[in-house]
């Protein structure tokens, strides 16, 4: 028995196949192993916080001087709300800043594509 084993072994195209085989099955279980959580891995994940604050002010009327601008909760950027960029916002991340200044405050800029816009 060992030497029919031997004598396979020893053929080209089984020792190719064999190794082929055991090549695919090496590389699968490296791949599915490198997709599984390690539970002490999972625990010390720290999920850091947005540079946008997810509390800001959210204000649905206009400043009497009429600059509310208006800001992506995603985004780092103030438009106009006339501007085709403001139209592209999700009404669910939208926040209305009363002004300019409030805006840039809270740490966002001008967008470059807003005509009206500094």
């Amino acid at each position: 028995m060992i030497e029919k084993l031997k004598s396979l072994i020893r053929e080209d195209a089984f020792f190719y196949a064999l190794l082929v085989i055991s090549v695919a099955i090496v590389g699968f279980l490296l791949g599915r192993n490198s997709i599984v959580p390690v539970a002490s891995q999972a625990a010390g994940v720290q999920i850091s916080q947005p540079s946008v604050p997810m509390t800001a002010p959210v204000l649905d009327t206009q400043a009497p001087d009429g600059t509310a601008v208006v800001v992506s909760r995603s985004g780092t950027k103030y438009h106009l709300p006339t501007c085709p960029g403001a139209k592209q916002i999700n009404e669910s991340n939208k926040i209305t800043f009363a002004s300019i200044a409030q805006a840039a405050a809270a740490g966002y800029s001008a967008a470059a594509n807003c005509p009206g816009l500094e």
